[in-house]
């Protein structure tokens, strides 16, 4: 895979960091999870990864850390801006003992600024990012579009993409560097098109009325018979032309950008299944599409015959790795089983140098937490 060979060490902490993780890990890097002593039940992206669990509040415990960290490429810091510094973990001091290490800081609003120790989650640093405004409709408050945006899509792929960007600049200099990246400006960057698209007719109306943002109803979603959704986007004339005759409607009394008709069109949708509207829609180039259930997604033909999706050990439904490439695709971490807490420790430990007799100190002084003692 791409990144084989590539070492990461990931600092356990919600979503963002440990998908960032994740997305390395699928493309081949060698990902381990710095732990705390006491176990988390939240997270769920630990598959693939090696785990070690460690007491950053004791001399040892850093001691490790640093070691670790000396033979690594990449670190994934998650903390607030500050907290490794006051550890003596800073990006000074480990890059000064590994210049070619890769120091990434994935946090809500950056590593300076007047927010930077400010509290937040997907939907305050969407909301700071400007693009929380334009989800709303009718006038009424926006509605959070789960924690996609800020946490995944301006966190986690943002900060992979500064990691690969700087893996590139390293195999010409040589050098790691910080990379200092804000789920905030993540999320407004991913919308720049959004910003600079502003003057353009299709933005004229309030948040919700205007073409993209479900405005028109020739974009938009209705509700089926069956209580499904069928998802609509025929924006272009043809497609609109195929749409209206998949309704059994006229173009010469529904125009593209009469609103009025909306109510009409979401009876005619209540009158069948979802399924029934997929078998009229089927031979129709409309970009009409039905709205896929995340529990289900990988039984319709369109994700099964390309093998998008698999089933996990708990028969959740799993995308396989995106993009793909032809030389070096990436291959799921998460069709292997999640570690326990502490999984590897020992195997780290014994890795980095230290002996029995060390280990079984750590072990005894909670600097570390191992699986089983009985690995050794």
């Amino acid at each position: 895979m791409a990144l084989r060979g590539i070492k990461v060490i990931e600092m356990l902490g919600l979503a963002p960091g440990p998908f960032c993780g994740a997305i390395l890990s699928d493309f081949g890097a060698s990902v381990t999870v710095v732990q705390k002593i006491e176990s988390s039940p939240v997270n769920v992206l630990s598959n693939g990864k090696r785990t070690i669990s460690l007491n950053l509040k004791s001399k040892e415990g850093i001691d490790i850390f640093k070691k670790l960290c000396a033979e690594s490429d990449i670190l994934i810091d998650t903390f607030r801006p500050g907290v490794l510094e006051k550890l003596g973990l800073g990006p000074t001091p480990l890059i000064e003992k590994n210049p070619k290490l890769i120091y990434a800081r994935l946090t809500g609003y950056g590593q300076d600024g007047n927010y930077k120790e400010k509290a937040g989650h997907d939907i305050n640093y969407i909301a700071m990012s400007g693009l929380l405004s334009m989800l709303s409709k009718n006038q009424q408050p926006p509605h959070p579009p789960i924690n996609i945006v800020g946490d995944f899509a301006g966190g986690s792929l943002m900060c992979s993409l500064g990691i690969l960007l700087a893996l590139f600049e390293r195999a010409k200099s040589g050098k790691g560097q910080v990379i200092d990246a804000s789920m905030t400006e993540g999320a407004a960057y991913l919308g720049t098109w959004l910003f600079k698209s502003q003057n353009l007719p299709i933005w004229t109306g309030e948040p919700g009325t205007n073409a993209l943002d479900g405005g028109l109803p020739c974009y938009a979603t209705y509700k089926t018979k069956d209580n499904k959704f069928m998802a609509v986007g025929a924006l272009e004339p043809q497609f609109y032309s195929n749409f209206l005759r998949g309704l059994q409607l006229s173009e010469e009394t529904h125009s593209q950008i009469d609103i009025g008709c909306k109510n009409e069109i979401e009876e005619i949708f209540s009158t069948k299944t979802q399924q029934e509207w997929c078998d009229i829609f089927k031979d129709l180039d409309a970009c009409v599409t039905p709205v896929l259930d995340i529990k289900s997604v990988d039984d319709h033909e369109c994700n099964s015959s390309r093998k998008s999706f698999y089933r996990d050990h708990d028969n959740l439904v799993v995308p396989e790795p995106a993009p793909r490439l032809s030389s070096t695709p990436g291959v799921s971490s998460g069709k292997q089983k999640p570690p326990k807490h502490g999984h590897h420790t020992i195997e780290i430990l014994q890795e980095l140098g230290y002996s029995k007799a060390e280990i079984n100190d750590f072990i005894e002084k909670s600097v570390v937490c191992a699986k089983a003692k009985s690995n050794l």
